[in-house]
C-alpha cells in the first residue's frame, strides 16, 4: 500500500521537470536570440561576425541538453533543444523586426526555423551525452559542438574568404575540446573526431541543404 503514492508521484515529478526544462529552454533561446542580434555591434573584429553564425546558435540547444541531462528523458531533452533553437530564431528576428530596420524577407527566418527542427534536438542530445558517463558518447557529443565551429571555419575560408573569422572559429573548436574535455585522452579524441565532423557538417549543411533551399 505504501508503494502506490511513491509510484504515482514519479511521473508527476518527471512531468513537472520536463515542462520546466522546456519552458526554461524557450526563455533562454529567446534571450540568446536577442543577445546575438545585439552582440553584432558589441564584439570587435572577427568575433563580431561569429555571433551571427549557426555555430553559436547551436550552443543554445547544446546547453539545454547539458542542463537537462539525467533529469528528464532523452525525448524530453530533444524537445527542450528544439524549443531553445526555435526560441533563438524567433528572438533574433523578432528583435530585428521591432528594434532594428526589420527582418526583411521571410525566407531567411523560415530557413533557420526549419534548421532549428533538425539542429535543436541533435545538439540537445549531444549536450546530454557530454554530461553523461559513457566516454564514447561524451567524446561524440563534445565533438559535435566543436565540429559545428569547424564547419563555420570552412565556410568562412572557402566561400566567404573571411580569413580572420575562419581562424576565430577554428580557435573556438580547439578551445571547446581543451576546456570542456574531462581528461587528456578525451580532449585528444574530441579534436580528432571534430575535424572529420566539421567536413561532414559542411558538406551536409552548406553544400547540400542551404545550396538546395537557397539555390
Amino acid at each position: 500500500m505504501n508503494a502506490s503514492p511513491v509510484t504515482a508521484s514519479v511521473p508527476r515529478t518527471s512531468g513537472r521537470t520536463s515542462v520546466c526544462a522546456t519552458v526554461s529552454a524557450c526563455a533562454g533561446g529567446l534571450l540568446l536570440g536577442v543577445l546575438t542580434n545585439l552582440a553584432q555591434g558589441w564584439l570587435p573584429g572577427a568575433w563580431n561576425q561569429i555571433t551571427n553564425s549557426g555555430a553559436v546558435w547551436s550552443v543554445a540547444a547544446f546547453a539545454a541538453g547539458a542542463l537537462s541531462a539525467r533529469r528528464v528523458s532523452l525525448a524530453a531533452t530533444a524537445v527542450a533543444g528544439l524549443c531553445a533553437e526555435s526560441g533563438l530564431v524567433v528572438g533574433y528576428y523578432g528583435y530585428a523586426e521591432v528594434a532594428r530596420d526589420g527582418m526583411g524577407s521571410l525566407l531567411a527566418p523560415l530557413v533557420w526555423l526549419g534548421m532549428a527542427f533538425l539542429a535543436g534536438p541533435l545538439f540537445a542530445v549531444a549536450g546530454s551525452w557530454w554530461r553523461g558517463i559513457r566516454p564514447r558518447r561524451r567524446v561524440v557529443g563534445l565533438a559535435a559542438l566543436a565540429g559545428v565551429f569547424g564547419m563555420e571555419a570552412i565556410h568562412y575560408a572557402r566561400v566567404l574568404h573571411y580569413v580572420p573569422q575562419a581562424w576565430a572559429c577554428l580557435a573556438v573548436l580547439v578551445l571547446v575540446a581543451l576546456l570542456m574535455g574531462r581528461t587528456l585522452r578525451e580532449r585528444v579524441l574530441t579534436l580528432l573526431t571534430a575535424l572529420p565532423l566539421s567536413v561532414l557538417a559542411y558538406l551536409t549543411f552548406y553544400a547540400t541543404i542551404l545550396a538546395t533551399v537557397l539555390g
